[in-house]
């Protein structure tokens, strides 16, 4: 048998040597934290369905869901649903969310037929023809947001909406217009309306929430938008955005169910309070947020974007941070933490890519 010559040995030896890194190596240099911002964008939507997170967000006058094992990281990512050439909602695709109900994703996005002035905003519904969140999608057309159900031109401009189940019944929230305007410098208000499936409102809507506290007004526009539910048990929250959002000022105020059985329906039995999270000399303008749990499920966090600076302007960038809960029951938001510090990942997370790795 012919013995292998010294170079081949050499050789061998060198490619053993400068090969791949031990996968217990890489396994033991994963980094334990991570630092604020995480990605550029606004508005961000994030939901956990079993062990994935999912991430929705427009782009590209389009919507995009990104799907991952890990909150501090996107995953893979497919457009959606792109807006039509023509049609009300053409363009000025805004702060899509997506729910699942009943075996099937909806998304529920704000857009117009044109714009500036964004006079024209709507909001249409998504549903997915199947449970895989990278489906196709049907558009379930425009949901009616108006004072007026029997006369649909009657529509009224309605951003922002969320759903959510209380009691076995099904409700949405936005933030609109008490009529229709010719300019969008217009005051913003919260409006609630049961639905009767995910893509049909019945009844007529009730305003629940207007900007009127010392601290969701003072500037050019007083505002409530950005409406997400939050619940502790059988409490049930709405944290959502005022004042500004092109401002340093914008921030989170907060309605409370005042009892597990009162009908969210009735604006008195929401009690309002705020701000509960907002800005500070190195975090600016916190918005429009959205809740997940950690991977192993121990922890609560919120997701939120804030200002890339004080300027006036929508630059903004995505963040997320743990929060805690008051002895009684209400969210305990603390205060944005500054870009750069590093902050635990969420619990489980480490792990988890631990696991791909070793796979």
């Amino acid at each position: 048998m012919k013995q292998p010559s010294l170079l081949t040995i050499f050789l061998f030896l060198t490619l053993f040597s400068c090969g791949a890194e031990p996968i217990s190596k890489k396994t033991e240099q994963l980094k334990t934290t991570f630092a604020n911002p995480v990605w550029d964008g606004a508005d961000p939507w994030m939901t956990k369905q079993g062990a994935d997170y999912v991430y929705c967000f427009s782009a590209n006058n389009g919507i995009v869901v990104s799907r991952s094992k890990l909150m501090t990281q996107k995953g893979e990512m497919q457009t959606i649903w792109k807006a039509p050439s023509e049609g009300w909602n053409r363009a000025c695709v805004w702060a899509p969310e997506i729910h699942f109900i009943d075996g099937h994703w909806y998304v529920y996005y704000a857009a117009g037929e044109s714009g500036p002035p964004y006079i024209h905003q709507r909001t249409g519904v998504l549903r997915s023809k199947t449970d895989d969140v990278f489906s196709e999608y049907e558009d379930m057309g425009m949901l009616y947001t108006g004072n007026n159900p029997e006369d649909p031109k009657s529509n009224i401009w309605a951003i922002d909406m969320t759903v959510f189940e209380h009691r076995g019944k099904l409700f949405a929230i936005w933030s609109g217009w008490l009529k229709q305007e010719d300019t969008d410098a217009t005051s913003q208000h919260l409006f609630i309306q049961e639905m009767e499936n995910p893509f049909t409102l019945t009844g007529t809507r009730v305003l629940l929430s207007s900007p009127t506290e010392s601290w969701e007004t003072g500037g050019p526009l007083d505002l409530n938008e950005g409406p997400e539910v939050l619940k502790n048990g059988d409490q049930v929250f709405i944290v959502y955005s005022c004042r500004e959002s092109w401002l340093k000022e914008y921030r989170q105020g907060m309605l409370q169910l005042i009892h597990p059985d009162a009908d969210p329906l009735n604006p008195q039995n929401w009690k309002k309070t705020g701000p509960v999270f907002e800005g500070n000399n190195a975090v600016y303008g916190v918005g429009h947020v959205s809740f997940v749990k950690s991977p192993d499920e121990t922890e609560d966090w919120v997701i939120y974007h804030s200002k890339k600076n004080t300027e006036p302007n929508w630059d903004r960038d995505v963040r997320m941070q743990p929060f805690e809960w008051n002895a009684d029951g209400t969210p305990n938001f603390g205060s944005p933490v500054s870009a750069g510090v590093e902050i635990d990942r969420p619990s489980g997370e480490v792990e988890i890519e631990k696991n791909q790795l070793i796979k």
